[in-house]
Formats: C-alpha cells, structure tokens, sequence
C-alpha cells in the first residue's frame, strides 16, 4: 500500500486534542495531536520521550479516572466527543518489577496443636512467624519452608503478632492481656513479661522506623479499652491513652507520629505519640468500628529495608533513616496521609485524620460488616473484606466505588496485597484462598488447600510467597 494509500486511510480517522498531566496535575510537553485508536505502548513511548525517561518505564494511563487497558477510544465517550476539547491524560508510573500471582501450595507446615490466628512475615522477607490457640508462637524458615522455633511462655490464645520495622524482633500478645518479646534469629523471649491490660489484647503496632530507628517503641490495644505505649527494651509500658469507653478493636500508628485506635464506641480517636494527648475524635459510623488501614501502611511496613539499588550501607543506621523518611515523603507529598476505618454498621469512612475531622467520604454497599480494610501499597486503592462473601475496591484519594469482586461462597475474612499492587489474595471461611487481578478485576487464581476456615493470611513484602493460616491448625506457603 503506497503512502498516499496509508495517509488516504488515516485521514479518515478521529483525532483529538491531547496533554500528558502527572497526577498532581502537572502538565507535561505541548498539546498533542493523536489519533483515536493510539494504544498503551504508543502512550508509554510518547511519555517516555516526553519526560525523557529510559524507555522501560511501564506507566498507566487514565482519562476521567478510567484506566486506559486497550486504546484511547475505548475509554471516550464517542457520541459526545467535541474534537476541539483537550482530553487529560493522567499517567502513573508504575512499580518496576512485577509480582507474579501464586498458583500453587508448595508447602503444609503442621506443627500448632490449635487454629492459628496470625501470619506475617518479616519486612524483610526472611522470616514468617505464626500465633496459634495453642499459646505458642512459632517461627518458621522461608527458604527451606521447615519450622524455626517453637516460642513457649503464654497461657493463653495468641491473638495478635508484630514485626519490628528492622524485622529483629516480635511482639506477641494473648487473651490474657499479656505481651512477650521475641528475638527473631534465636527464637528466645526477650526481658520479662509486659503486663497491664486488663483484658485480651486486640492489636500490635511499633512506632515507624523513620520516627525510631532503635525499634523500641510499640503500642497495643485492648477490650479493657485501653491503648497502652510499651518500651521493648525496658519491658516498660510508659503511658496508658484512655478515652474509649468500650473494647479498642484496631491500631495503627502513622507516619505524623499520631497513634489511631479504632473501638465499639463507634468512634476512632487520634492521639499525639509523643505525650499521649488526644487530638481529635472521628465519628460517623453507626456501629463498632472493626478495621482500620493506612495509606502508609506499606511504606512504613518495609522502610527500614535497603535494596541493593539504593547505594546505602546496611551498618549506616542514619543513612537508613534518611532513606526511610525520603520513601515515606514520596509516598505522601501530593496528598498526605489517608486513613480508612470499616464498621459492622456496613460501611467504610475515608478520613485525612491529620488535617480534620470531617470524613472525605462515607462508602456504602456492603450487605454486611466489614472485617478487614487494606490499601495498595501504592495508595491508589482501598480493598474492603466483608461477611458478605464479597471484596470491594475504592478508590484510595475519593473513596468512589470502583469494583466489586465475587467468587467467595462465605464470610472473606482477610485481604493481602500484593507489593507491586497489581494483585490481592483473600482468605475465607469458605477453606479457600483466591488471587485477584487488579487490571481484569476478576478472579486470577483459585487456591483450595485449606481444610476449614482460613482466618489470616500474608503477602510476603518481597512478593514471592503467600502464607496462610486458619481452623486445620495448618500453616501453608503459596508460590508461584
């Protein structure tokens, strides 16, 4: 086919006018000429250039906050379209390396004689801990998937675990009320036990890396509805943040150095780290609020680890500090730190709980109570688990609803991302675990194994691996 052919062919086409913006909503290069059906490989190269990026920079492209996955046209409203009106197109830099879904079990890890209630693993990667019914908290080897320790000294449940952000070390908590501190390589408890709360403990948080680099600092929450800040050196607690009047469901502590502790008083009360005092009280839900997640989580999760790429020694502590801070400011520095809390009143709240107290957005839709929220580690989007057998995706910034994802035939329980925030795993009472893909939003993988219900389970922070855990008293590893 001769030029004049090809031209003759294109004239035909629909053209508009088009601009690259970041998602802070600056502008790059001119305005564009492109034709309707330029794709997301024609994209990438133009956005390439413009920014003049190596030419392996993977980016999503959105117009109106619709993802661009085939052509520019699928996205358009064709009828409407004025050809003289300039299109945005909002590109997204997207994570490097991509984590592929697990597909297979490559490992049963018997050994707890109860259900076991958590699993996490390190920030590092390296290592995977578990609490069980059966008072102990055990430690397991990722690399050879084979068991590590066997942590004995509580008398209860083990309800909830926590790493530090250097992965040295973890908490653990049982439904006496009481804490211990273990030594990650050894396996040994650390100094003695921290008592104080009068009920079960209902969750763990250390302070972010970047505000302690020693890792001293933890908080825990209680029914006896209290929180209470814990030094793990000293074995110490060193001050008690009451206001709720009923059990504290959820912990979380931000990157501002403001503590979040979610209750059944239907409230979420913010308090400053550093001397207890109460800031404000965030209200709206109708019912005990269950679940909180930060926007942040993940950063702060994983700050502390160096990559070989970041040119920095694993001995300069400040140097890992100023790393840690530098990765927290590029997660936050267009729009801060966001909070979401999920409820048995069948609804999540958005909330910018730094600046005010009034919620960004209420989201609805649920059928029943909300049991587990959790952003993307690029903060994009917020998955919520229900009892309602469903997942549903929100929008990270508005809250708008975006998707909702089905396949489950009980109660979803848990939800985990992935670390490059294209795919999430979720465990239910139904005995199974499924892998979701964020571009589809459907089902990618199907993972029964399970026994009974499956009531925790984790993505590894390095991407390899998922492990789970629930009512076979069964720990099993997922890869691909």
């Amino acid at each position: 086919m001769s030029e004049v052919d090809m031209d003759g062919e294109q004239g035909n086409e629909k053209r508009v006018l088009a601009r690259f913006k970041s998602e802070t909503g600056d502008v790059v290069g001119n305005l564009l000429d492109l034709p309707l059906y330029v794709n997301v490989e024609h994209l990438t190269l133009i956005c390439n250039s413009l920014l003049q990026q190596e030419e392996n920079t993977v980016y999503a492209f959105y117009v109106d906050d619709k993802e661009i996955t085939k052509s520019l046209d699928n996205v358009l409203d064709l009828k409407s379209l004025n050809t003289e009106n300039v299109v945005d197109i909002v590109y997204q830099q997207q994570a490097v390396f991509k984590v592929r879904a697990v597909t297979r079990c490559t490992s049963s890890l018997p050994g707890h004689a109860e259900a076991v209630i958590s699993v996490k693993f390190s920030p590092d990667g390296r290592h995977l801990a578990s609490g069980s019914g059966d008072t102990t908290v055990r430690f397991w080897d990722v690399m050879t998937q084979t068991p590590h320790h066997t942590c004995q000294g509580h008398r209860n449940w083990v309800l909830c675990i926590a790493w530090s952000p250097d992965s040295s070390r973890l908490v653990s908590a049982c439904k006496n009320g009481m804490i211990l501190c273990w030594d990650a390589d050894s396996g040994k408890q650390l100094g003695s036990p921290m008592t104080g709360h009068k009920q079960w403990v209902t969750d763990l948080v250390w302070q972010p890396y970047q505000d302690d680099p020693a890792c001293r600092l933890f908080a825990s929450s209680s029914k006896d509805g209290d929180v209470r800040v814990w030094d793990s050196v000293l074995c110490r607690c060193l001050r008690v943040l009451t206001s709720h009047t009923r059990s504290v469901t959820a912990l979380r502590w931000g990157g501002t150095g403001l503590i979040y502790s979610a209750s059944q008083d239907r409230t979420i009360k913010v308090w400053r780290a550093s001397d207890g005092v109460m800031c404000r009280s965030l209200e709206g839900h109708a019912h005990w609020v269950n679940t909180l997640a930060l926007s942040t989580d993940y950063v702060l999760r994983t700050q502390a680890i160096v990559n070989p790429s970041d040119n920095v020694s694993t001995s300069d502590k400040a140097a890992i500090q100023a790393l840690a801070v530098k990765k927290y400011k590029d997660i936050v520095k267009d729009s801060g730190e966001y909070l979401v809390s999920g409820s048995d009143d069948f609804t999540l709240y958005l909330w910018t709980p730094e600046k005010d107290k009034k919620p960004i957005a209420r989201m609805t839709g649920h059928q029943q109570l909300i049991n587990c929220v959790a952003f993307s580690p690029d903060s994009r989007v917020i998955a919520s688990a229900s009892f309602d057998k469903s997942i549903r995706l929100w929008d990270g910034r508005t809250g708008r609803f975006l998707s909702v994802l089905r396949g489950h035939v009980q109660a979803v329980y848990m939800v985990a991302w992935s670390a490059d925030s294209r795919l999430l795993v979720s465990g239910s009472a139904d005995s199974t675990l499924k892998v979701w893909n964020m571009k589809t939003r459907k089902l990618d993988q199907d993972l029964p194994g399970h026994a009974d219900e499956v009531f925790a389970v984790d993505w590894a922070p390095d991407g390899l691996r998922v492990a789970s855990g629930g009512k076979d008293k069964v720990l099993r590893l997922w890869q691909h």
